[in-house]
This record gives C-alpha cells, structure tokens and sequence, in this order.
C-alpha cells in the first residue's frame, strides 16, 4: 500500500523554485530519508507533504486521498519530528506535550 504518492510537485517563492517537481512514493512501512546540502528544499518539500505549505503545482496523496492540508482526518495519522526539538524548558515534558497536542487538536 502506498501511504504518500507526491507527483510533479513545484513550490517557489517568487523567482526561486523551492523544489523542482518531485516525484516521490512510500509504501507502508518504508522509511525515507531526505538528504541535501542546506537550501537545497528539503523542509519546503516535507512543509507541503504535511499540508503546512501548499504547492504550487502536482498533487499529494496520503493513504491514497488528496491532501492540502485540510483534511482532519488525514493529519491525525501523520507527524513530523524536526531536526531541531522546540520544547519550553519551564515545562515538564507532559506539558509540553499537552501543549503541542491541543495546538493540533
């Protein structure tokens, strides 16, 4: 089963193209790693992945349903973990979470 399908995606900001249509497929229990050098457009392809960017161009199925980053549903199912953890150090680790949790419902 194909969990992530992106096809042709483009993103720019203005004069730069971001990422340059992509073409990407993960199966259900593959792991995928991105590499590159910085601005290369590692985050702004993962951004439109979960719905936090909206591409310019091509599409993106998760669990083979068209995704904008709207769909509830879909959101619930995924998650991304950055190279770089923003906790509150004034929180305990449940707050933090608790916090994080209601920011996504």
């Amino acid at each position: 089963m194909i969990v992530l399908d992106a096809k042709n995606v483009v993103k720019r900001y203005g004069d730069i193209t971001a990422v340059d249509n992509i073409n990407l497929a993960i199966k259900e229990g593959e792991i995928l790693g991105l590499l590159g050098p910085n601005g290369a457009g590692k985050t702004t392809l993962i951004n439109c992945l979960v719905g936090l960017l909206k591409p310019d161009k091509g599409s993106i199925l998760i669990f083979g349903k068209e995704f904008h980053g709207e769909n509830k549903s879909i959101k619930e199912k995924i998650g991304v973990v950055p190279q770089e953890i923003a906790i509150y150090d004034d929180l305990s680790a449940y707050e933090n979470l608790a916090f994080i949790g209601r920011l996504y419902n």
